[in-house]
């Protein structure tokens, strides 16, 4: 009797173990099946980070897909294309013929303005044209600072302004405009450069000048300049993703203008500006931040005076009261390079040239070298 308890127990126990061990078995997996799970995680998580990351393809102007043309364009030696649009006195009877650069987030139509009183006393042509990505004019991949001074070149040479010719930027473009007194000084009769944009990694500012300008910003713009600077491939998901603040520029957020900016917006934003981002906010607004805040090819600071014998002028025109860009920058710039005239606004913000009077002072100072303050 013992004998059999004794049997029974152990066909029990021998049972449960093998029910155990069935269970342990089953839900042990090879080491190599973790490996191959880790990876196919990690390679779906990279991708979805990679698409994410990824600007929707620019729709082109003329192309299928894309808005039409509708503004005359040069074709470059790219193969790109550049829309225009030319003001004041036809070019065949100007004296004084110039090539404004417009800034961020606008367009050939919203150049600042050129009243036609004094193209016509003075005998002034003036052409605007869409920088690459913007309103009618093909992206440029390949865009860099030296990029827009060669396309202001051929477009010069298109339109047969002559071996000289005037350049105006204003914000962005006037940081366009260092480009052009570096790269094609030779074509340049004079340049104005009206409240243009600085990169705060120029290695000319001293590091402390250079901090204390960036931490006037507001610190979701820099965020936004320093992921343009350091993380550029990143650019176009930080200004559009939802859990940050982007850049209050690309934003329009109002409180980054000054009182007098306030009061000049509605001029800048009359008339029909649904053509600026049309062809894709990376290849126009974000293209501009990660050159203008991204890598340099130089220092505007280390420029040498390109009308060393007198035969043309520099101007830099910016407002004490620029809450975008700020002035104690450019005094430094000014103060560094003494063959440019520096002309400093007291009450003035970014969009002082919009003001009543304003450009066309800006405009005599440049062709007739008359001191405007």
């Amino acid at each position: 009797m013992v004998e059999l308890i004794t049997k029974k127990i152990s066909a029990a126990s021998a049972r449960a173990h093998t029910r155990k061990g069935k269970q342990n078995s089953g839900l042990k997996l090879p080491y190599g099946m973790y490996k191959t799970i880790s990876i196919v995680v990690v390679m779906a998580l990279l991708a979805f980070g990679y698409q994410a990351i990824q600007p929707p393809p620019p729709k082109i102007c003329g192309s299928s897909d894309g808005p039409p043309v509708t503004a005359p364009r040069v074709k470059l030696s790219d193969g790109r294309h550049l829309a225009y649009k030319e003001h004041g006195v036809p070019k065949e009877e100007a004296k004084y013929k110039i090539v404004y650069i417009h800034g961020f987030d606008s367009f050939r139509l919203n150049p600042m303005p050129l009243s036609q009183e004094l193209a016509e006393e003075l005998g002034i042509y003036m052409v605007s044209f869409d920088r690459a990505g913007y309103g009618e004019s093909d992206p440029n991949p390949k865009r860099t600072d030296k990029s827009t001074a060669l396309d202001v070149e051929q477009l010069a040479d298109h339109l047969d302004l002559g071996p000289k010719f005037y350049v105006i930027g204003f914000s962005m473009g006037g940081q366009a405009t260092w480009g052009c007194l570096k790269y094609i000084p030779h074509r340049l009769a004079g340049a104005a450069l009206i409240a243009p944009v600085v990169n705060y990694w120029w290695p000319g500012f001293p590091a402390k000048l250079a901090k204390e300008g960036y931490s006037l910003q507001r610190v979701q713009d820099q965020w936004a300049l320093r992921v343009s600077h350091y993380a550029p491939f990143l650019t176009y998901w930080w200004n559009t993703q939802k859990w940050f603040p982007a850049s209050s520029v690309v934003a329009r957020v109002i409180e980054i203008f000054s009182k007098q900016d306030l009061e000049l917006i509605p001029r800048l934003l009359s008339g029909d500006r649904t053509q600026i981002r049309q062809q894709g906010e990376s290849v126009s607004l974000f293209s501009d931040m990660n050159v203008g805040f991204g890598g340099y090819t130089f220092d505007p600071m280390d420029l040498e005076n390109p009308f060393s014998n007198n035969e043309g002028r520099v101007h830099l025109w910016h407002g004490d009261e620029d809450l975008l860009v700020q002035v104690c920058l450019q005094r430094y710039i000014a103060e560094k390079l003494p063959w440019v005239q520096y002309h400093e606004l007291a009450g003035a913000g970014h969009l002082f040239p919009f003001a009543d009077g304003m450009s066309d002072a800006i405009i005599k100072s440049l062709v007739l070298g008359e001191k405007q303050e």
